[in-house]
């Protein structure tokens, strides 16, 4: 046979016509085929087969093999072969197909991997692994080389070239611009004294002069707290911090500033000398007092030039750098209520001492330099207003200021918005501010003469807040006389005690929540309670009873001491009902009902309405339903405004959005929560409506012809404060009137008495404050559509009379000393003179009554209080305030001090 007859070897591979030809041919791997031939009978005449497809190849290997299994057999181990498939396929050297499949041609990135089979073809091989992340690693180090070339090393000059926040009234029209008159002058290192740079570097970055700048540790930290949701943290180094002041114009809390702030900070530590970075970072820090940079801070503070300042005022000018907020001697309550002048100033002091002594254990001070700067704090001087935050202004921006502060959630502090740029668009009325601030003037015009009363017309203050009840908006207050000469926000918390004024919440607490049912509890069985109604619900109203606990024991305070509670003026009342007690604001009943209520119950309700847990003391004792706690003008007014929207909740705020280059950064959301059934609120305001609108009632002053009117007048013990709070359907205020000399040297400043200020005998709730408020409120509405209160709903089936017996006669008592006695009482509860006659017969209603009750009547009903009169009628103001269950005997008092008086024991409260 020719040689050139014969097929030439085939090339290894060959796919499906590869194997269609080793089927043809004797198997040559490991294991032949039993019977099979050694070459195809076309082969044997020297001619190829013609291709007939893929079933002819079976078929062939088939005969060839012995069928599928053996034909598979015979492919599936040849010479350089990977194993056939199901079919058979995949000879010697061909891929084949399914699992027998070849390496094929090789790809730049093997993945996945073409050699492997199952899970481990997924598996990147660890020259894939090491390729990966020499890319990663390149790549962030050009990232790197190209972010830290085009960053740009900060200029303490242009930080210096601060912007305006301008505040604007609700219509748009500007309240204020503040922040652009820069308070900052840029010194050179050489003017800095060495005692404030070393103060810095021994309390901030006492490897300030050796390291690069940056510290890792301090960026992991950040990026982590980041990633648990946090905010991300400031620069531990001096270095990064100096950067940080710098970047006036990105002041997020995000990873791109973070990552941004860390190149600036590497390139600062490369091309800067250490007294370069230094002093751009005293020139840039923030001091608190609207203070950038250590010349102004210095001027600011001690009125000297930032080269005289000594070792002790670098070092608290130091402690300034932790947050001027909570370490400036003067305070900065209108930010936090924390940032008291007291509170500050021991911050202040404990810091400055630790700063003078790390600087002594650096070695920066000598052991004399120490004992000379530590022998006393260096208080600085009193801060100066700015002139265009005079009257009304400052208050305003002071209020939007903290409130925007304290509810962004982008971490914008007082020290951003000194950085100015920022626009603030606030809830306030013009108009409505400039009425309110008419109607005090007026009355303080008209009645407080200092030059005449020296003794009683002194430091009368005045605060006062209006709110949107629809909304929550504060639309208007009162702060004070002017905010550059008294800086207390009287419309924020002082301190006053709100007193009868706080009683509509123990009788929402009684119509929600019910009174306890004596014969229920943990010792009889589950508890029960039944609501109550203000006109079936009756209770004693006798002076000087004794007040129960709501099983009928007598409550008496840990050293055993009953409490008898007084009604104003000394007055008794028989049965009298619930909104009888209202209007004439009798004390007994009120306190009584709280006890049976529960005082917890009481509070919750308080809170509900919109009241700050802070300002609510935190003893459970009786006097607590009487106003011995100290809620702010604007949260009293956020309160009476859920009663007015029907029981719908909305937080009080001052700010609608805020905007910065352009952008929004802060809008607020309105959300209202419903905290008391439209049952319980409408109730509550028809109750209110007599104290108005009945002739005998302590708010007759506050009528307003022609409209509807709800509000309650409170008095404190020793005559210390008085207010009215009221609202009609559209506008809630709170009016408060008070004695103090916030502005006194002394630490121990505390209320006054009023008696006889104002040429009046005793201030009243009734008087001056209502008067205020019913001469603002008449030109606040002036034009506006009258509307009216829903009618009361039925509280429903249950409710039922409280728990009152027929009252016994009146305790005879004495004719009230108009000044309360300053001297302690010996004894710590009033014994009645005369026994009054027991009740001839007992509500069905009432669970503790006992027909042979003694002296002081009904012993499930009690209560007193040394209240005032308003007009003639009773006020019921708080005169036994106890701050906290260690006070000292007496009638208490409204500001929280200890006190003087009659009474029962630590519930005596506060006099001072």
């Amino acid at each position: 046979m020719s040689e050139h007859r014969r097929k030439p070897p085939q090339p290894e591979g060959g796919g499906r016509a590869a194997a269609r030809r080793a089927a043809q041919q004797s198997p040559t791997g490991r294991r032949a085929a039993r019977g099979a031939s050694t070459s195809s009978p076309s082969a044997a005449h020297g001619e190829e087969r013609p291709y007939e497809g893929r079933a002819a190849a079976r078929r062939a290997a088939q005969r060839a093999g012995g069928g599928r299994r053996r034909a598979s057999e015979a492919g599936g181990a040849g010479i350089g072969g990977h194993g056939g498939g199901r079919r058979g396929t995949g000879g010697p050297g061909g891929p084949g197909r399914g699992r027998g499949e070849g390496p094929g041609r090789k790809r730049l990135i093997d993945y996945p991997r073409h050699d492997k089979y199952g899970w481990r073809r997924w598996v990147p091989s660890w020259k894939l692994v090491a390729g990966l992340c020499l890319a990663f690693l390149g790549s962030l180090m050009t990232a790197g080389t190209i972010a830290y070339a085009v960053v740009e090393v900060p200029d303490q000059n242009k930080a210096a070239a601060a912007q305006n926040n301008v505040y604007y009234y609700a219509d748009g029209s500007q309240l204020a611009a503040t922040g652009g008159e820069v308070n900052r002058q840029i010194v050179s290192i050489d003017n800095i004294p060495s005692h404030m740079q070393n103060a810095v570097i021994s309390a901030e970055n006492k490897t300030f002069h050796t390291d690069k700048g940056i510290d890792p540790a301090g960026i992991a930290r950040a990026v982590v707290n980041m990633a648990k949701g946090g905010q991300t943290q400031g620069g531990s180094t001096i270095t990064q911090q100096f950067v940080k002041n710098a970047m006036l114009g990105d002041q997020s809390q995000t990873l791109s500033r973070k990552v941004k702030e860390l190149f600036i900070s590497m390139k600062v530590g490369t091309e800067l000398q250490k007294p370069k970075i230094m002093e751009g970072y005293l020139n840039t820090s923030y001091y608190g007092r609207g203070a950038y940079g250590i010349q102004a801070a210095a001027r600011t503070y001690y009125g000297v030039n930032a080269k005289e300042l000594n070792a002790s005022q670098c070092a608290f000018l130091a402690s300034l750098l932790k947050g001027a907020t909570y370490y400036d001697p003067a305070g900065a309550t209108e930010i936090d209520s924390r940032a008291t002048p007291k509170a500050n100033t021991e911050r202040a002091t404990k810091r400055w001492t630790w700063i003078l002594g790390e600087m002594r254990k650096d070695g920066h001070l000598t052991a004399e330099e120490h004992a000379k700067a530590v022998a006393k704090f260096p208080m600085p001087d009193k801060p100066k207003k700015n002139a265009q935050l005079s009257g009304q202004t400052g208050y305003l921006v002071d209020l939007a200021k903290a409130y925007f502060i304290n509810n962004n959630d982008q971490g914008i502090t007082a020290e951003h918005l000194a950085k100015g740029g920022y626009e603030i668009h606030t809830t306030f009325d013009r108009k409505k501010v400039e009425k309110l601030t008419k109607a005090v003037e007026d009355v303080r015009k008209k009645h407080i003469d200092a030059k005449k009363r020296p003794e009683t017309d002194t430091h009368v203050q005045f605060g006062g807040a209006s709110v949107n009840p629809r909304t929550g908006a504060i639309v208007a207050i009162y702060g004070g006389e002017d905010a550059t000469k008294h800086f207390t926000n009287n419309a924020d918390k002082t301190g006053a005690q709100v007193g009868s004024t706080f009683k509509p919440f123990v009788l929402a607490a009684a119509m929600r929540d019910g009174v306890r049912d004596p014969n229920s509890g943990p010792v009889q069985g589950p508890e029960e309670r039944r609501i109550v109604d203000p006109d079936k619900s009756r209770y004693n109203g006798v002076n000087k009873l004794k007040i129960k606990k709501y099983n009928g024991s007598v409550w008496q305070n840990e050293k055993g001491e009953e409490w008898l509670q007084r009604n104003d003026g000394d007055e008794s009342y028989k049965d009298i009902t619930l909104r009888e007690a209202m209007i004439h604001s009798a004390n007994s009943p009120f306190v009584q009902l709280g006890m049976d209520v529960g005082i917890d119950k009481v509070r919750q309700a308080a809170l509900d309405a919109g009241l700050r847990e802070d300002s609510l003391i935190e003893a459970d004792v009786p006097s607590f339903s009487i106003g011995i706690s100290d809620p702010s003008a604007i949260r009293m007014a956020g309160a009476y405004a859920t009663f007015a929207a029907n029981g719908e909740q909305r937080e009080p705020y001052s700010v609608t959005k805020v905007e910065h280059r352009g952008q929004v950064i802060f809008k607020h959301e309105d959300s209202s929560e419903r905290k008391f059934s439209s049952a319980v609120s409408s109730n509550i305001t028809d109750v209110l409506r007599d104290v108005v609108e009945d002739p005998e009632g302590t708010g007759r002053n506050a009528r307003l012809p022609g409209r509807d009117v709800a509000g309650k007048t409170g008095t404190t013990d020793g005559n210390k404060s008085a207010w009215f709070v009221g609202y009609t359907p559209q506008l809630a205020t709170a009016i408060d009137m008070y004695r103090m000399d916030d502005n006194a040297e002394n630490k121990n400043r505390k209320f006054l008495e009023m008696f006889g200020t104002g040429g009046q005998q005793k201030i009243h709730g009734s008087s001056f404050p209502s008067e205020i408020w019913h001469d603002y409120m008449e030109q606040a509405l002036k034009g506006t559509e009258v509307e009216r209160f829903p009618e009361p709903e039925p509280l429903g089936a249950e409710a039922v009379y409280g728990g009152g017996l027929s009252s016994p006669e009146p305790t005879p008592s004495p004719t009230p000393s108009e000044t309360p006695s300053e001297t302690p009482s010996e004894t710590p509860s009033e014994t009645p003179s005369e026994s009054p006659k027991p009740s001839e017969s007992c509500n069905r209603f009432d669970w503790t009554c006992d027909p042979t009750a003694g002296q002081d009547g009904d012993p499930t009903n009690g209560g007193a209080d040394t209240g005032t009169t308003d007009g003639g009628a009773t006020d019921g103001g708080v005169t036994t305030s106890p701050p906290a269950p260690t006070g000292g005997s007496g009638n208490g008092g409204a500001n929280g001090s200890q006190g003087t008086g009659n009474g029962g024991g630590w519930l005596g409260g506060p006099e001072g």
